[in-house]
């Protein structure tokens, strides 16, 4: 009886030095003493060693960051706390380059600071849980940012969205960084050739507004500079400042001489980044019928190695699915083999890996729509010096696909496809990457004079869809004056188009404009801030089991059939993984226990008291 309340005062006492030790380091984590672990897969709570160098390499002096912040309510507190863990990760790493103030703008002095430099007071509102009832506040709530003569903010920081802070900051130091210490980055953009242009609002239905993707960029990543290239023929060179080229799809042929002159450029150790494929669809035609035809670009492409087909991908394994009404009123899917679903899956690896998202363009990007792609393959015999890892695929179908050949293809929305032909996997993205031979080593020069091999390394991209820096629902059900005249919007188009367009933007547009901003960071060598730009995206979601292999030639309603048998078999597993980690992991931690418990019960019984 002794030795059992000797046993029970000991474990008193070691559970109340627990309860000590846990509210100690509570209270020290309360006042700062804490150290957080990022297990996210885009390091979202991690300072980017990228960032850390961009403010090590600042030149004059010092970056100094005023924060100026309204306190008060739960939700701005919080907010707060997060920013100056954040701002103090970047002054820790800076190598002391930076440093910063948090400032409660609540005096008069500092709320006219805080208007001169140009930040926006703002209402906010959120709910006492003491006293359950809404309370709102006026204030500020953004960074100011001075270093050298250059003085810079961002005007509101949204203190509900933490996602993408990092993101923002970094590209305004970035921003003011080029600026005082004159650094530009000049990318030139082919014309002359009917191309899609980066210019064209066709990123969403025109009734959501008036959205491009070269002024998206321009707005917010102003450290980049865009001019045209008009090649003239082939009698004007490009411009020897670019860091390299962006090609959209063309709408007519570019001559041998424009190629040649394409190719001077590159050989010049420059980077060429293509969006094009051999799918043509004209702007505002509901039909999506496609005219087949590379307009001279695959001339081009394969002198460097990768041979793009004069076909289209229809892809039936990961498609571009959206909800829609049918005319019973009964909610259905659409499917749009022709606009390609590329996902990161970790279970494909190799030469079955469908999206590289090791190469800066695509870096932690979970997926992406390749929307009218062309089928691509590599020629190693054209580039014989590259290292195997500086050629390589980088994005495929997945081998539930099949391409359609000809001069003119049907591409039309919501028919009942059915496919024919033998499934297989397509390259539909490719890079080249070294010192690469000319893609014109025989021929007439045309007056054109260009090394056999490039005078330092040079890289190519390749995105095999003609409408990935577009938004194909929306440019095809716009109205005939999809380009508008003295700022007046398109009138007309196809109204179920346009509907469907804005969940396409909706779903697609954040990666499709990070993949392009990404590009240019690689077009420009500056890559140290990809994993920031990750940060900006949402955790990617669960895959469901295997891509399933679509029936040959099926009729609409086996179509329909099949696809709410794969719903119900999402939604099955869906439930099985909420019941394992609702009720399964719980019910291990106890059987644990119980486990343990009958062991040291089982040890006490087998003592002996000699």
């Amino acid at each position: 009886m002794e030795r059992r309340t000797k046993a029970a005062t000991e474990s008193g006492v070691l559970l109340l030095v627990i309860a000590a030790i846990l509210v100690a380091v509570n209270a020290l984590s309360a006042i700062g003493g804490y150290k957080r672990i990022d297990t996210t897969h885009a390091e979202k709570y991690t300072l980017s060693r990228g960032s850390a160098n961009l403010v090590k390499s600042l030149k004059k002096d010092k970056i100094k960051v005023d924060a100026y912040v309204t306190k008060g309510l739960p939700k701005l507190d919080a907010f707060v706390r997060d920013l100056r863990d954040l701002l103090q990760e970047y002054q820790a790493n800076s190598d002391g380059k930076l440093e910063f103030r948090i400032i409660e703008a609540k005096d008069e002095k500092d709320k006219e600071t805080a208007k001169d430099a140009g930040l926006v007071a703002q209402s906010f509102a959120d709910t006492n849980q003491d006293e359950d009832k809404l309370e709102a506040t006026k204030g500020y709530m953004g960074l100011v940012f001075n270093y050298g003569t250059e003085r810079d903010a961002i005007k509101f920081l949204p203190p509900g969205q933490t996602d993408g802070l990092e993101f923002w900051i970094t590209n305004k130091i970035r921003e003011v960084r080029d600026k005082a210490e004159g650094i530009k980055h000049k990318i030139g953009v082919l014309q002359g050739h009917d191309e899609i242009k980066l210019t064209d609002a066709n990123l969403a239905p025109p009734n959501a507004g008036r959205y491009a993707i070269q002024p998206i960029i321009s707005q917010n990543f102003t450290f980049y500079q865009f001019q045209d290239v008009d090649l003239k023929g082939g009698e004007a060179e490009i411009d020897d400042t670019l860091d390299g080229l962006i090609i959209t799809q063309p709408g007519k042929d570019i001559s041998e001489k424009e190629l040649r002159r394409i190719d001077q450029f590159v050989m010049k150790g420059k980077s060429l980044a293509v969006f094009a494929s051999a799918v043509n669809v004209k702007a505002s035609d509901a039909t999506m019928n496609a005219e087949l035809n590379n307009h001279g670009l695959d001339k081009l492409l394969e002198g460097y190695g990768i041979k793009v087909h004069k076909d289209v991908v229809l892809d039936f394994g990961r498609s571009f699915r959206v909800g829609v009404m049918t005319q019973t009123g009964m909610p259905a899917t659409a499917l749009f083999p022709q606009f390609i679903n590329v996902e990161d899956d970790s279970r494909y690896e190799g030469e079955e890996k469908r999206l590289d998202t090791a190469f800066p363009s695509f870096f932690r990007v979970p997926q992406v729509i390749w929307p009218f792609a062309s089928s691509l393959e590599l020629d190693r015999t054209k580039q014989p010096e590259v290292a195997a890892d500086k050629m390589k695929i980088i994005a495929r179908s997945t081998q539930y696909a099949i391409t359609e050949k000809g001069d003119k293809v049907d591409l039309k929305p919501f028919r009942a496809w059915k496919p024919k032909g033998t499934w297989e996997q397509f390259g539909i993205g490719a890079t080249v990457e070294g010192p690469l031979k000319s893609a014109f080593l025989t021929g007439d020069k045309l007056g054109v004079e260009a090394p056999e091999k490039s005078k330092a390394p040079a890289r190519i991209l390749v995105v095999s869809s003609s409408q990935f820096l577009a938004n194909p629902l929306a440019r095809a059900g716009a109205g005939q004056e999809m380009q508008g005249q003295m700022g007046m919007p398109p009138m007309g188009g196809d109204e179920q188009l346009q509907q469907l367009a804005m969940p396409y933007a909706q779903l697609v547009l954040t990666t499709t404009i990070l993949s392009f901003k990404n590009t240019l960071d690689w077009i420009t060598g500056d890559v140290d801030l990809l994993a920031v730009s990750a940060k900006i995206l949402a955790e990617p979601t669960l895959s469901y089991g295997q891509v399933e292999k679509p029936g040959m030639a099926d009729d609409e309603e086996a179509a329909k059939k099949r696809d709410e048998e794969a719903k119900g078999i999402r939604h099955r597993t869906q439930v099985w993984i909420e019941i394992v980690l609702i009720l399964g992991l719980p019910l291990l931690f106890v059987l644990y226990g119980l486990i343990r418990w009958q062991m040291r019960m089982s040890s006490r019984q087998k003592v002996s008291l000699a």
